[in-house]
């Protein structure tokens, strides 16, 4: 069974999976297109063109159309639990059948596919995302879904309060940014002991509150104290932190008594890239694992609706995947004139990086999911200060985001408490030496990739930086320019070096140096 698949709407994606493996995920951000955007024309060309064979089944998730006063579906539309649609059709005058489901049965069969034992016959899910905020008791292999509505719209929730901080913000007329959830995620870290001012409690309890968040009308909270205060400040940074602990008070909660003990857990939607809560949900002691796919934002979606459609024609909610099955890269064109290129050598490299030069690294195909996980990755020395301070001004991103590290998956413990083997970057862990500032958080935690595949050129060079400095670790963020997804191709890949200093790029087997060096 063959199954080609489409997202609509925002991070858009297509998929393919042929019997039950994940042939590819083409992200429409991907490709340096515009963070979030829908799929582009060349998404599509390319979807058909890495597919190979023809689809059995195509298939569309469920979404809405944003018209004046009501919302019309597209497909099976977002909300439901319900079956999906199939019928007969032609695609290129030969026979094909399509299929649709809606987008909150998306995020259930992809994360329950995904899983690792899957099929599952039980399970307990969470989705929360920008709408969606429910508990699911999952049986009999996705036959049997109940649902318990917790909080609608946890993560627009989430990011209302760095809108109403935003000065920047509009008082009318916008939702809350996408973008805004990992940055007030990052400014929840620099929160001190202090509590909240009773005022401010009484405005994160109005947030929770609200109907309404799209648009959100942050003109309501003119006069309090949070409104237009600035993002990166004290008030901000203790009210994030409360809002975080309020959201996860309440779905904990609800989780206790809405869903029976002994199953694992399984995670979906946005909010499940918040490392904070992902430990703390497997603290939590209520189940007995807990699962969260690198694709649990609407990236995933696509994975999903083609899942759901391989099960309502006899296949099973299962699938072989790896986080690489994005795109190829496409040298479309050689590096220009002031580049020299050499056969890569880890050792040689790794000495470069040791002394503070930072390395744009390409390896394989692109990763699926926001996260870079070594495949589009800038890469430099966790040893010094320095290297947060160049990274980010080189991703033009605010200086008080942190900046994540890999690591060997056996010196984890060496590093890092606890020394979660986690290869996704979905978990925080607090960084046991002063050694690594650059990727050390102001509250003394990390978000870690664990590194532990061979055949893996990334592996190699941690190695050969553990041999020279005695620290497999290295700074690893995403590859992109600003507000788009990771480069994908050469002729950008160079420009973006050259733009912005960066004095290595590797390529596979490839090592280019610039000639200043």
């Amino acid at each position: 069974m063959r199954v080609l698949s489409f997202k609509p709407g925002h991070d858009g994606t297509a998929a393919f999976l042929d019997d039950g493996h994940l042939v590819f995920s083409l992200e429409g951000e991907k490709d340096s297109f515009i963070r979030y955007g829908p799929i582009s024309a060349s998404v599509v060309v390319e979807a058909l063109e890495l597919a190979g064979e023809w689809p059995d089944v195509v298939a569309i998730g469920g979404w809405n159309k944003l018209l004046p006063g009501f919302n019309s579906k597209v497909g099976a539309g977002y909300v439901g639990l319900g079956r999906g649609e199939s019928r007969d059709g032609r695609l290129f005058g030969r026979g094909v059948r399509f299929f649709t489901s809606s987008h909150e049965r998306s995020h259930l069969f992809m994360v329950a596919a995904m899983a690792p034992g899957a099929p599952l016959d039980e399970c307990a899910i969470l989705i929360w995302e920008g709408h969606l905020g429910a508990l699911y008791h999952w049986r009999e292999h996705g036959a049997s879904i109940s649902r318990t509505t917790v909080l609608s719209q946890p993560g627009s929730r989430y990011g209302a309060l760095f809108a109403l901080a935003d000065p920047g913000f509009p008082d009318h007329g916008r939702g809350p940014p996408v973008e805004a959830a990992g940055k007030l995620m990052a400014l929840a870290g620099f929160a001190d002991t202090e509590a909240p001012h009773p005022e401010d409690d009484a405005v994160i309890e109005r947030l929770l509150e609200l109907d309404i968040l799209w648009p959100f009308d942050k003109g309501a909270f003119r006069g309090t104290r949070l409104y237009n205060a600035g993002v990166h400040t004290p008030v901000v940074h203790r009210a994030a932190a409360r809002l975080g602990d309020r959201l996860f008070a309440i779905f904990r909660d609800a989780a206790e008594r809405a869903l029976p003990r002994g199953l694992p857990l399984l995670i979906s939607g946005g909010c499940g890239l918040n490392c904070e809560w992902n430990v703390r949900w497997r603290d939590s002691g209520l189940f007995t694992d807990v699962f969260v796919p690198p694709c649990a934002n609407d990236s995933g979606s696509a994975i999903g609706t083609a899942v759901d459609a391989a099960v309502e024609h006899g296949g099973k909610c299962a699938i072989e995947w790896t986080v690489y099955s994005g795109a190829p890269f496409h040298f479309d064109q050689p590096a220009g004139a002031g580049w020299t290129r050499r056969l890569l050598t880890p050792a040689a490299l790794a000495e470069c990086v040791a002394a503070g030069d930072v390395v744009a690294w390409v390896e394989g195909r692109c990763e699926i999911g926001p996260r870079a996980l070594g495949h589009r990755s800038l890469l430099a020395t966790p040893l010094t200060p320095e290297s947060h301070r160049r990274l980010n001004a080189i991703k033009e991103r605010e200086p008080y985001r942190p900046i994540a590290p890999c690591c060997l998956a056996e010196d984890l413990n060496r590093h890092f408490v606890p020394p979660i083997d986690d290869p996704f970057m979905l978990y925080f862990n607090r960084v046991s030496t002063s050694a690594l500032p650059a990727i050390t958080h102001v509250d003394g935690t990390a978000r870690v990739q664990s590194v532990r595949a061979v055949p893996h050129g990334l592996r190699a060079l941690l190695e050969a930086f553990r041999d020279r400095t005695g620290y497999g670790v290295l700074c690893n963020t995403s590859l992109n320019f600003p507000g788009t997804g990771f480069i994908n191709r050469a002729s950008e890949l160079f420009s973006y070096a050259e733009l912005r200093g960066i004095e290595h790029v590797v390529v596979d087997s490839d090592w280019y140096c610039a000639q200043s060096n």
